[in-house]
């Protein structure tokens, strides 16, 4: 099994595709990264050969961010805008949608599933005495 930046890549699936395990990459980036290393797309994980492993993970951990370091990114991203006061820094503490999307409806996902309707989650009636 190979390990590029801290995760194992799946041996039975086709590189292109199993790239895309590895967190900020997605098959346009996949796709690149083969093409630049002359890496044919449809060949398994496993069929791949030792120098092209070692190409491979130089070209990921040196050129691209990836896995930890993005996602380190990511949350300072959110820290500033909460440390500003911004609009987005307050949905963002509030665990609300940020991105301009309904409230009344729709946001179970981003609210821990709160149901506030009449009879939801309501416990099963008592027995019989």
């Amino acid at each position: 099994m190979i390990r590029i930046a801290g995760i194992n890549i799946p041996d039975e699936k086709r590189i292109e595709i199993a790239l895309t395990y590895i967190y900020g990459i997605g098959l346009s980036l996949s796709g690149k990264i083969l093409e630049d290393l002359k890496i044919d797309k449809n060949v398994k994980t496993k069929d791949l050969s030792p120098e092209e492993v070692n190409g491979l993970r130089n070209e990921i951990e040196k050129k691209y961010r990836v896995e930890g370091e993005l996602k380190h990114g990511v949350e300072m991203n959110i820290k500033r805008l909460k440390e500003i006061g911004c609009y987005r820094g307050t949905r963002h503490q509030k665990n609300l949608p940020v991105r301009g999307q309904r409230t009344k409806t729709n946001t179970r996902t981003v609210r821990g599933n709160v149901r506030h309707t009449m009879g939801s989650g309501r416990k099963a009636a008592a027995e019989k005495t």
